[in-house]
């Protein structure tokens, strides 16, 4: 019973915490929920634009690629936790609907989940094998984020630059991993190449970064400026330290993954590996994450999203819940430092804006090609004209889709079409 109390925990919480404007998932919605909170918006306007900011992504980005996974990808809690707290106004008996409302949500999220792979399963072309495909490119592709990064920032030539390093890294551990050069005592030591590329070009992202320094004279003081917004964060911590906890637990159960990056490699048994990738991650979104939270006074339920990291190497739930309440607190303490280091570096401020970009841009190629793939695997041939033409058909007409769903979604389509085509007798389901 662990695993829907934990998940059940998390939708209380996290939507009690958006419903009092402490903490919200979405990196969008931050800047705005002040604006309600201090009277120039109300709350039905905040309402309708947290669920035009986060609906389109629970459906179209975290449910595929949780059914893909078989493990529930974050966004798809904490962005409908959003939508409900935000929905009702502030309130002791508001509160607790809303917290009610979140934690059957989470129930649902989590039953569901199940229930749609097992559906899936029974059907007479079993697509699941072959949606599973939708994640393998995402994995080698991340490492390519700190390079377009870099490129958006620095210029073109020094993105090139980190690229090729990187690449040149990933291929050298690819190397030492094949002839067991690596070894402790008689065992061999396998690294990971991804993690490695990923380290590399994060190096030189930060290494660019803090090469701009501001001057005594132009700091803009965020340290300063938004005292009182960081106390607000401060006074809230310890209900931000359960939901750091329950995160980090259910991780380490492997219930949820805050990336799709880290949730395939979970998929894969790959722990290790699947640890570095979350932790890279986290310290990519840091400037991102600690920009708006200092100057919203609104935090988000997963932190930094180290909470993640630490579950996945954690040796068992209670630890992972220990360091996950702890990595919260420090985070929260250690906001008005990093905004007095974000003073000094505004390079690696201004790359948090960036490395969000590089992120979305990588995982919407990415998780094209899996979709792609995927869906050739379940009807072959038919599946890369089908994703083809949804993928233009999509951008013909406006985009209504975001560009992330459309493999996902693209690729479950063509399961169900699949079946279609096998009860009609037009397709044989291959062997």
């Amino acid at each position: 019973m662990l695993e829907p109390i934990l998940i059940v925990s998390i939708g209380v919480v996290a939507a009690i915490m958006a419903n009092l404007g402490i903490a919200v998932f979405n990196d969008g919605l931050r800047p705005i929920v002040p604006e309600n909170l201090e009277g120039r918006m109300t709350r039905k306007e905040l309402s309708v634009t947290a669920f035009a900011m986060s609906f389109g992504l629970v459906i179209g980005f975290g449910i595929p690629i949780s059914i893909a996974g078989s493990i529930l990808l974050i966004h798809s809690i904490l962005l409908g936790t959003d939508i409900i707290g935000l929905t009702f106004n502030k309130g002791k008996i508001n509160t607790a609907i809303a917290g009610v409302l979140g934690g059957l949500y989470g129930a649902g999220i989590y039953l569901g989940l199940q229930a749609v792979v097992k559906v899936f399963e029974s059907l007479p072309l079993n697509f699941v094998d072959g949606f599973n495909l939708v994640g393998e490119p995402v994995v080698v592709s991340f490492m390519v984020f700190p390079a377009i990064a870099v490129a958006l920032q620095f210029t073109i030539k020094k993105g090139i630059l980190t690229f090729l390093v990187s690449a040149i890294a990933r291929q050298i551990i690819v190397f030492l991993n094949t002839e067991e050069l690596i070894s402790i005592g008689d065992a061999p030591v396998v690294l990971s190449p991804e993690g490695i590329a990923l380290v590399v070009g994060m190096t030189f992202l930060m290494i660019f970064a803090m090469k701009e320094k501001s001057t005594e004279q132009n700091l803009s003081q965020l340290a300063t400026l938004f005292v009182d917004r960081v106390n607000r964060i401060k006074k809230n911590i310890w209900l931000i330290m359960v939901s750091g906890a329950l995160i980090s637990a259910a991780t380490n159960l492997l219930i949820i993954a805050g990336d799709p990056i880290s949730l395939n490699l979970l998929s894969e048994g790959r722990l290790s590996e699947g640890g570095i990738a979350a932790l890279a991650k986290a310290v990519g979104f840091v400037p991102l994450i600690a920009s708006t939270a200092i100057a919203t006074g609104v935090y988000g339920p997963a932190g930094f999203t180290f909470v993640f990291g630490a579950g996945i190497l954690a040796p068992n739930p209670l630890i992972a819940a220990i360091l996950g309440a702890v990595i919260i607190f420090l985070e929260v303490y250690l906001l008005s430092k990093m905004a007095k280091f974000l003073d000094r570096y505004p390079g690696v401020r201004a790359s948090g804006e960036n490395i969000r970009t590089a992120m979305t841009r990588v995982l919407e190629v990415a998780l094209l090609i899996g979709g792609a793939n995927a869906a050739n695997a379940i009807v072959p041939g038919f599946g890369f004209y089908a994703i083809a033409g949804f993928y233009l058909l999509n951008e013909a007409g406006g985009r209504p889709i975001v560009r992330m769903a459309v493999g996902p979604l693209g690729a479950i389509a063509v399961g169900i079409i699949g079946n279609i085509l096998v009860l009609l007798g037009l397709f044989t389901p291959p062997a």
